[in-house]
């Protein structure tokens, strides 16, 4: 692994169990809800969660497909077994299904963003049912390429990973004792049989994260990653996705007609008034 990518797990753990702790208690809440997929983003979550709130407060949403690997529901289980947490199972079958008989011209992306969105419905139903807060799970490399679904998985209260890239998630998961075969296997969404994200993105992570620490951290041009030895056609694919996925990191744009517009000059913390 690169060495710019390092990090301190030590120093890491404590901080983020404090903002799960911060974050949750300070807008009134002690609980959160999260979708397990039996993916190391969602167990590092689940995993310092159980640490920040207690076992008790951190209820584990399963929610396989019909072809949702059995690995996956396995490894899932696994984390609700290992950290004591309670958990629910919602298979989206018959949801999904229904919708699409509608629509059987339907393709993978299509059916991949509906089952994600569908389990976000079922999490935000859930964490009003428990008063929770939905903890989210999406890394900083997926949130930069953009590689999620709008109001799917990228949707949460609060998000503990969002500044880790996915080959800082795996030393923070090490040092968190998140199962081995968790860490060690091939990162899939499992969103259709024998999906892989590395094989979808056409590039690894460890290459990925290496770049966007220059472009985005260290705001490097062009020209200054070409010298630094990365292939201009690999850059220039990045920074395009980059660039292209920026509305999925910002709230909807609203048009501005009066003196004080929401998130223009109506800009207030998310805590304001707690």
């Amino acid at each position: 692994m690169y060495s710019e990518l390092w990090i301190n797990p030590q120093v890491l753990k404590p901080l983020l169990i404090h903002f799960i702790q911060n974050e949750v208690r300070k807008v009134g809440f002690s609980r959160v809800v999260i979708g397990l997929s039996g993916g190391i983003d969602s167990s590092l979550s689940a995993y310092l969660a159980a640490e920040a709130l207690g076992p008790e407060n951190v209820t584990g949403i399963l929610m396989p497909y019909k072809t949702s690997s059995p690995e996956s529901m396995a490894h899932a289980r696994l984390v609700v077994h290992n950290l004591g947490i309670p958990s629910l199972t919602v298979e989206i079958t018959p949801m999904i299904d229904a919708y699409f008989a509608r629509f059987p011209e339907a393709d993978q992306v299509r059916r991949g963003n509906k089952m994600a969105r569908e389990r976000m419905t079922i999490l935000y139903d859930q964490s009003a049912a428990l008063h929770a807060l939905v903890l989210g799970t999406s890394n900083k490399t997926e949130l930069l390429l953009g590689y999620g679904t709008l109001y799917g998985d990228m949707a949460s209260a609060i998000n503990p990973l969002g500044d880790l890239y996915k080959t800082q998630v795996r030393q923070l998961a090490r040092e968190m004792k998140v199962p081995r075969e968790i860490i060690e296997k091939k990162p899939t969404a499992d969103l259709w049989f024998g999906q892989s994200d590395e094989e979808e993105l056409g590039f690894t992570y460890e290459e990925v994260d290496h770049l966007l620490y220059y472009l985005v951290d260290k705001r490097y041009t062009v020209e200054e990653l070409q010298a630094k030895g990365f292939d201009l056609r690999f850059i220039r694919e990045v920074y395009k996705r980059v660039q292209a996925s920026q509305y999925k990191r910002k709230l909807p744009v609203i048009a501005k007609v009066s003196e004080r517009t929401i998130d223009r000059d109506f800009r207030y913390a998310r805590d304001w008034g707690h």
